[in-house]
């Protein structure tokens, strides 16, 4: 368990208090886990908008010359497509063929990039990019000077549009833009999120965050905006099947095994590339996969997957009773055997075999 005293605050803690957010540990952070209830926070994004803050996020400048080598060295995705203005998915892979981290690759200028990484692998991540960097590219962690909001939902651009000039009706997914919001100018305005939900993504200088945060509830007044926390946030993610650190993912976890090979990118040289090749042409044993509850039951991290006659084939990563479903669904590996689509699986809730399908992700269309 995280020593209270080792816990770090985000910059509008009181603020959230004040809102009457419940504050627990996270990733060695105190932040809000919901304002009200789970289910009405997750319905209010997935119909209208709310207004995450998640400024425990890490976030790393690399400027200069060889940043982009550097990049390509340390990830997975190749950040040599990327044009200034367009984001990229991306993971940091291990010597061994795990992930360090899974994390965001923002092309700012020519020779300038920002990685956005989980506030938990953030010394982690710094400490293991700066190991490879060989050619002295200028690193700066600038993880406490920004703010991040994640405005999101069907109504988030109409919520936003006011504060700002940029036309966000024309923001394409995973491109962004550096403009005054709020008054506030050079703000990283970014058309993604974690949600599903459609929405932007604001990193806000910490000075100016309060100022930002209320404008946008002011905003967002006519839409019947909320604020929303951790809990609506890992129920938003799990219904579009993005993997979460930590759960889906981890050290021990491959990319091509949680089914990442789309942001794994051979046509360049990195970190393990050599045994990550091999394993997409041989094959991996196990498969990261989602299923939905065809019993009454909610499945929850570490509960053990089986097969018809009782044999371990498995185990459950992250999962939750739906809220735009009604039902119980989750993510975990299974031997590659049980991967296909429409297999039938046993999820051992409270030490009972209950039966679950393997389904084609996301569990919930945008």
């Amino acid at each position: 368990m995280t020593d209270s005293a080792q816990l770090k605050t985000i910059p509008l803690h009181d603020v959230h208090v004040r809102l009457g957010g419940k504050m627990v540990p996270f990733a060695g952070y105190v932040m809000p886990v919901r304002y009200s209830s789970d289910i009405e926070e997750h319905q209010t994004v997935r119909t209208g908008v709310g207004v995450f803050d998640v400024s425990h996020m890490g976030e790393f400048r690399l400027s200069g010359p060889g940043a982009l080598d550097l990049i390509q060295r340390v990830t997975s995705n190749d950040a040599s497509r990327l044009a200034i203005g367009k984001a990229q998915y991306s993971c940091l892979p291990n010597a061994s063929g795990g992930i360090v981290d899974d994390l965001l690759v923002y092309r700012l200028d020519e020779e300038e990039y920002m990685l956005v990484v989980n506030a938990s692998n953030i010394a982690k991540d710094w400490d293991w990019v700066m190991s490879h960097n060989r050619a002295g590219v200028a690193m700066e962690n600038i993880s406490d000077d920004l703010c991040l909001f994640a405005v999101q939902g069907p109504k988030a651009a109409q919520t936003l549009q006011p504060l700002t000039g940029v036309d966000l009706s024309k923001m394409e997914y995973y491109n962004f833009v550096q403009g005054e919001l709020a008054g506030v100018p050079r703000v990283i305005i970014s058309a993604t999120g974690y949600t599903g939900a459609g929405g932007f993504e604001l990193y806000v200088p910490s000075q100016n965050a309060e100022e930002v945060w209320n404008k946008i509830l002011e905003s967002g007044k006519k839409f019947e905006i909320k604020p929303i926390g951790l809990g609506a946030r890992d129920t938003l993610r799990l219904e579009m099947g993005f993997c979460l650190y930590g759960n889906d993912i981890d050290d021990t976890t491959s990319p091509l095994e949680a089914g990442l090979g789309w942001i794994t990118r051979f046509t360049k040289d990195f970190i393990n590339a050599g045994n990550l090749k091999a394993q997409r042409e041989n094959g991996v044993d196990r498969k990261l996969v989602g299923f939905v509850m065809a019993e009454r039951g909610i499945p929850r991290s570490h509960y053990g997957i089986q097969d018809a006659d009782g044999n371990r084939i498995g185990e459950v990563t992250s999962g939750t009773q739906s809220p735009s479903l009604g039902i119980g669904i989750g993510m975990g590996y299974v031997q590659k055997e049980f991967s296909a689509p429409d297999s039938i699986v046993y999820i051992d809730v409270r030490k009972k075999p209950l039966k679950a399908k393997v389904v084609k992700l996301p569990f919930v269309n945008k």
